[in-house]
């Protein structure tokens, strides 16, 4: 019986029924590198199925058998995809599974941005009345620039667009858009923006993307929303603009380095709405994601048995 890598705790009852006839093996909540190498040498399987953790090329050595890394969910930074392309390995992502999930959150984090609802429950649980003294922002008619117009940007612009935002969006790869979705350059987005969300995955050349230089290009007091992948901002830069008042605030739900260590810069800092990276944890994004990522390695396999 072939072996299938979990690199996690669990998966979904629904993703374990389509692997029937695999021996499937999890590696925990938080794989080191020397865990999946262990028991890969252990077991040597066919498929991995990403979840925690990382997979470069000296997991992937100690499989031979290795044919598929299967990604739970639609980000594949955390996989070498140059050693894996290197070694005939393909790599493939549950694209799309995750989009209502993320995007989701994403309005979620924009709101709460906007309206201030983490600052203002602080201050109703101290026991201070605040209506004469706050305003809140009024998103309709506002401009709302998205970086990235895959299914995770493209839900979150039909919700912007229900909110009666103007959408515009930066996607050199994106076709027939939507007719409430404006292309434009990324100056552009800089420039008309009064509020931010990336939704690109992260790659060498977009690494910083959001930096003290095009943080400067935006609109003074613009909000910042990141539920991709925290290397896309500077994450110092960023500090220092919330802290100036050129971005009014930021819902971040990603991080350069996860988990966050005690004591990063951003806790406590009033103008920074955090969460732990689970814009795509819903208990139906986590039966898709890991159904998509059974299937998309099934037919992996499926091909290249065909193919032999």
């Amino acid at each position: 019986m072939s072996a299938v890598l979990v690199t996690g705790a669990d998966l979904a009852p629904q993703a374990l029924a389509l692997l029937e006839g695999h021996d499937v093996l999890y590696a925990g909540k938080t794989p080191t590198e020397d865990d999946l190498v262990a028991l890969c040498r252990a077991h040597d399987p066919v498929a991995i199925i990403v979840r925690y953790g990382k997979v470069g090329a000296t997991v992937m050595d100690a499989a031979p058998s290795l044919k598929v890394i299967s990604k739970h969910g639609s980000g594949t930074d955390t996989i070498d995809k140059v050693a894996a392309k290197a070694r005939g390995i393909e790599v493939v992502a549950a694209a799309g599974a995750n989009a209502a999930a993320v995007a989701e959150q994403a309005l979620a984090l924009l709101l709460a941005c906007a309206k201030s609802v983490v600052a203002l429950d602080a201050r109703m649980h101290a026991g201070h009345w605040d209506k004469a003294t706050h305003k809140s922002l009024e998103l309709g008619g506002r401009t709302v620039g998205l970086v990235g117009l895959g299914a995770i940007g493209l839900r979150f612009a039909r919700m912007a667009d229900a909110l009666g935002m103007r959408v515009i969006g930066f996607d050199p790869f994106a076709k027939n858009l939507p007719d409430y979705v404006q292309s434009v350059d990324l100056a552009t987005i800089w420039r008309e923006s009064d509020a931010i969300s990336l939704h690109c995955p992260l790659m060498d050349e977009n690494r910083g993307l959001l930096n003290a230089d095009t943080l400067a290009q935006c609109k003074r007091g613009v909000i910042v929303v990141n539920t991709a992948r925290g290397g896309l901002i500077d994450e110092a830069a960023l500090l220092a603009a919330v802290r100036s008042g050129q971005v009014a605030s930021a819902g971040l739900d990603s991080f350069a380095v996860e988990p966050m260590v005690a004591g990063h810069p951003f806790q406590g800092e009033k103008n920074i709405v955090l969460s732990p990276h689970i814009g795509g944890v819903t208990s139906d994004a986590y039966v898709n994601m890991g159904v998509a990522a059974a299937q998309n390695l099934l037919a992996v396999l499926a091909r290249q048995t065909a193919a032999a």
